[in-house]
C-alpha cells in the first residue's frame, strides 16, 4: 500500500452517497441480486471477553475506469469500509483512548495500519493484499504505529480459505467413478486419447502445465470426450506464409474483398496451419471515416461455415454476422456481401461468429479504426500504435487440438501460453525519449483478461469501446477482458528498454496459494534523442472531453431509476468425470473475482460444451439463454442489472457483450462510477453485480452473450428485439 495506491482514496466520498450505498455486499438485508458476501464482506469476530462488539468489513470497489481495481503488480485493490457496533469505551478495557484497524498477512508480518475507527461506518485506506487478516485493537494513542493494545475484533479475507489439500484428497487419484454415466465419459475420453478419429491424423496429446504447478494423477489422465480437430491443408493446395496485417484506408462507398482461408504461421521456430483474412495475421487494419458506409464482399475458403461479426459497430441488423439470427452461415466456398456503416468513432474489430473457440483463436480477427472529424478527438500524441492482444495454447507437439463436435475448455475457457501482439510473440517498438504514444488496445483472446502495464512509464486512459471517457484518468495498468478495447497514452521518459508486461496472481489449488505471474509481451526501446514536438505539457494534464460529457449528460435522468431487467449469470454441469466434480467442490471454497490464468488445465481441457452449460437467467420469468425473449422499442433507455452468481459450480468472471447498441456502466457492487464512457462489453467479476444503462437505438434482433469463446459455445447467449 504505497502512495500510488493511496491516490484511489478519492473514491471515499462516492462510497457515502445514497445511491452508492444500495445493494452493497454487507447490507443487513441484501437484495436478491446483490454482490456476494462470500467474496466481498468479512464478518469480524469478537475476541474472548468482548461481549457486545461486532463488525463487518466491506471489501468495496474502488471507482475507476475498470470494473475491478488491480495494482500494476497484479494485486487486487479494495476500499475497506468497516462498520462497527457495540464497541465499549476504550478506557473500560484498560489504559486505552481509541480503536485502530490493522491488516496483516496470515503470518502476521508485516502489519499495516489502516486508521482510527469508531462505532459506525469507517472508510479507510486501500488494501493491496490477496490474503490478509483484519484486526481492531484498543490503543493508548491514535498515533500507534503497531498493535500493542488489546485485540477486540478480528477477521480473515476470503482468500485465506484457499489452503493446501488434505492428504486424504490424494486418494482421489484412485477413486472410482461415481456413476455409470461418468464412467462412460472417462472410458470415451480414454479411447479418444488412443485413437484418432476416422480420416484424420489429429490425436489428443496433452496440455502444457503452467510452470511450477502440479495436479493429481487422476487429473492428468483426463481427456476430452470429443474428437480432436486442427485445420489441415489439402495435399494439392499450397499454403502460403501469413503476411503481417496491412492498413486498408477506405472512404464512404468503397468496396473491400475479404477472404477467410488457411495460412502458414511460424512461431518460435515451429510451423502451424492456421487461419487468416486475406492471407494476413491479424486481418487487414481497416481505416474509415466516421459516418462512412463500406461494402465488404466476403468469401469463405475454410472447411467450416463462418460469418463476420463487426464487433461494437452499430450497423444495420441484417449485416451483424450472427448465424441463424441475422444471416445463414456462409458455407465453405460461399460468399456474402456486408454493408457496414460506422456511426461512432473509435477502435472496433471484426471476427467470426461461428465456432469462435476455433476460428477466432486460429487468427480470424482484425481491427477497424474509425476516425472522428473532430481534430481534437484525442489529446496530442507523437504516434499511434494499434495493438491486438492474443494468446495461443501450444504443447510439446504443437497446437493443442480443438474439439470437433463441441468446444473443449468449457469450464474456464482456453487460456493460451504463447502471448501474441499483432500476431507476433515478440512485439518491438522504437521511440524517442519523451515521446507520447497512443496505444489502441484490443483483446482478441478467447478467455484471458490481461493486466497490462509499461514498466516504469506513466500512462493514462482516454477512451474505451465506443468513444472517449468524460475525462482522461491516470492508471497504473490496463485491465482488459476479451473483446474490450482501451485507448491509452503512454509517455516514455527514460532512455533504455521498457517492457510491456502482464502481471497477475494465479491460484495454485494444489498448494493452496496465490502466486505472482509475469509475462512479457513486448519491448519498447527508448532512444536517447528527445522527441519532437514535445507533448509533455499536454500529457501532464487530464483533459475533459466536453463533447463526450455533454452526450452522456443527456442520460443522467435515468441513472437513479429502478432496474428494468436483470440477468443472473450461473452454470449447470452434467456427466463430468468424478475427479473433476470432487475437486471442484473442494476448490469452490474460494474463487478469485477474476481468474487470470489457466491453473487447472487438465480438468478444464476435458470439460466440453456437451457437459457444461453456462446460463443467463431472467429471474423475473425463470427463462434462460435463448428462451429469453426481451422486446424493446427503438429509443427506449433500459437499466439492466447483471449479477454473477458466486455459488455456482465454478464462479468465474464474464465479459458480457451486447450487439448493436451501446451502454454506460453506472455502478459495480453498488459503487457508482464518476467517469463514464460508452461501452459494448463489460467485465463482470465473480460474485459481482453491475448496473448498466443501455440505449436501445438500433432496431433488429440482437445478441447478448459472454465473450469467452468457450462459454458462448456452451450456450451463454440470448437474443432480444428492438422494434
Amino acid at each position: 500500500m504505497k502512495s500510488a495506491v493511496a491516490c484511489v482514496l478519492l473514491s471515499a466520498v462516492l462510497a457515502t452517497s445514497p445511491t452508492a450505498a444500495q445493494d452493497r455486499p454487507c447490507d443487513d438485508q441484501p437484495a436478491a441480486l446483490a454482490p456476494s458476501r462470500d467474496l466481498y464482506c468479512i464478518e469480524l469476530i469478537a475476541a474472548p471477553g468482548i461481549r457486545a462488539a461486532s463488525g463487518r468489513v466491506e471489501l468495496g470497489r474502488i471507482p475507476g475506469p475498470f470494473t475491478i481495481a488491480v495494482a500494476a503488480d497484479g494485486r487486487l485493490l479494495h476500499q475497506p469500509v468497516i462498520t462497527l457496533a457495540g464497541l465499549p469505551s476504550p478506557s473500560s478495557l484498560g489504559s486505552f483512548t481509541t480503536y485502530v484497524a490493522w491488516i496483516a498477512t496470515p503470518v502476521m508480518h508485516p502489519v499495516t495500519k489502516l486508521g482510527e475507527v469508531r462505532n459506525g461506518r469507517n472508510v479507510l485506506a486501500a488494501i493491496a493484499l490477496e490474503k490478509f487478516v483484519v484486526l481492531i485493537t484498543a490503543e493508548d494513542s491514535p498515533a500507534a504505529d503497531e498493535p500493542r493494545g488489546k485485540v477486540v475484533l478480528r477477521g480473515q479475507s476470503p482468500a485465506t480459505r484457499l489452503q493446501p489439500p488434505d492428504v486424504l484428497q490424494f486418494t482421489l487419484g484412485a477413486a472410482p467413478a461415481r456413476s455409470d454415466t461418468a464412467q462412460a465419459t472417462n472410458e470415451h475420453a480414454a479411447h479418444m486419447a488412443q485413437a484418432p478419429p476416422p480420416g484424420s491424423d489429429v490425436e489428443w496429446t496433452t496440455v502444457p502445465m503452467p510452470r511450477g504447478l502440479q495436479m493429481l494423477p487422476a487429473e492428468m489422465a483426463l481427456r476430452p470426450g470429443v474428437e480432436p480437430y486442427l485445420p489441415r491443408a489439402p495435399a494439392d493446395q499450397p499454403i502460403h506464409a501469413a503476411r503481417p496485417r496491412e492498413l486498408v484506408p477506405l472512404e464512404d462507398g468503397d468496396t473491400l474483398r475479404l477472404d477467410a482461408g488457411l495460412v502458414r504461421r511460424t512461431l518460435k521456430g515451429r510451423s502451424y496451419t492456421m487461419y487468416g483474412f486475406n492471407g494476413q495475421y491479424p486481418g487487414p487494419l481497416i481505416r474509415v471515416p466516421q459516418h462512412a458506409e463500406i461494402v465488404v464482399q466476403f468469401t469463405n475458403r475454410l472447411d467450416q461455415p463462418t460469418t463476420i461479426h463487426w464487433h461494437g459497430v452499430r450497423l444495420d441488423n441484417r449485416f451483424d454476422g450472427v448465424p441463424d439470427l441475422t444471416q445463414d452461415p456462409v458455407p465453405p466456398g460461399g460468399s456474402f456481401t456486408y454493408r457496414v456503416r460506422f456511426p461512432d468513432a473509435g477502435i472496433y474489430w471484426y471476427h467470426p461468429h461461428v465456432r469462435e473457440d476455433i476460428q477466432q483463436d486460429l487468427g480470424l480477427y482484425g481491427n477497424l479504426l474509425v476516425r472522428s472529424p473532430r481534430a481534437d478527438w484525442y489529446s496530442a500524441a507523437n504516434r499511434e500504435e494499434v495493438l491486438m492482444l492474443d494468446d495461443l495454447l501450444v504443447g510439446d507437439d504443437g497446437l493443442v487440438p480443438f474439439g470437433r463436435e463441441a468446444a473443449t475448455h468449457a469450464l474456464m475457457g482456453r487460456f493460451g501460453n504463447v502471448f501474441l501482439v499483432n500476431g507476433e510473440p515478440d512485439y518491438r517498438l522504437s521511440v524517442r525519449r519523451g515521446e507520447v504514444v497512443r496505444f489502441l488496445l484490443t483483446n482478441a483472446s478467447n478467455t484471458r483478461t490481461f493486466n497490462l502495464s509499461f514498466a516504469g512509464a506513466r500512462m493514462k486512459v482516454v477512451a474505451s469501446d465506443v468513444g472517449n471517457y468524460e475525462r482522461e484518468e491516470w492508471i497504473e495498468s490496463v485491465v482488459i477482458a476479451p473483446a474490450e478495447r482501451y485507448v491509452v497514452h503512454v509517455r516514455f521518459d527514460e532512455a533504455g528498454e521498457t517492457a510491456l508486461v502482464n502481471r497477475v496472481y494465479g491460484l495454485d489449488h494444489f498448494r493452496g496459494r496465490l502466486f505472482a505471474e509475469t509475462d512479457t509481451l513486448g519491448i519498447v526501446s527508448v532512444m536517447p534523442e528527445a522527441a519532437s514536438p514535445d507533448h509533455s505539457r499536454d500529457f501532464a494534464s487530464l483533459r475533459r472531453d466536453s463533447v463526450a460529457a455533454a452526450g452522456i449528460a443527456r442520460f443522467r435522468a435515468h441513472f437513479d431509476r429502478p432496474v428494468d431487467k436483470s440477468l443472473v449469470l450461473t452454470l449447470r454441469t452434467r456427466d463430468l468425470p468424478f475427479v473433476t466434480e470432487r475437486l471442484m467442490q473442494l476448490d469452490s471454497i474460494y474463487f478469485a473475482p477474476v481468474e487470470w490464468s489457466g491453473t487447472m488445465p487438465m480438468m478444464n481441457w476435458a470439460s466440453t460444451a456437451r457437459q457444461v452449460t453456462w446460463v443467463l437467467r431472467d429471474p423475473a420469468t425463470g427463462k434462460e439463454n435463448m428462451d429469453i425473449d426481451w422486446r424493446f422499442r427503438a429509443g427506449e433507455i433500459v437499466k439492466l442489472r447483471l449479477a454473477n452468481e458466486r455459488k455456482s459450480f465454478h464462479a468465474m468472471q464474464h465479459p458480457i457483450h451486447i450487439h448493436g447498441q451501446r451502454f454506460l456502466v453506472l455502478s459495480v457492487n453498488g459503487v457508482a462510477n464518476d467517469n463514464l464512457v460508452w461501452k459494448d462489453t463489460v467485465l463482470l467479476p465473480a460474485g459481482a453485480t453491475a448496473d448498466i444503462l443501455v440505449e436501445m437505438s438500433n432496431p433488429g434482433r440482437w445478441m447478448l452473450h459472454c465473450h469467452i469463446a468457450e462459454h458462448l459455445s456452451a450456450d451463454m447467449m440470448l437474443a432480444f428485439t428492438v422494434e
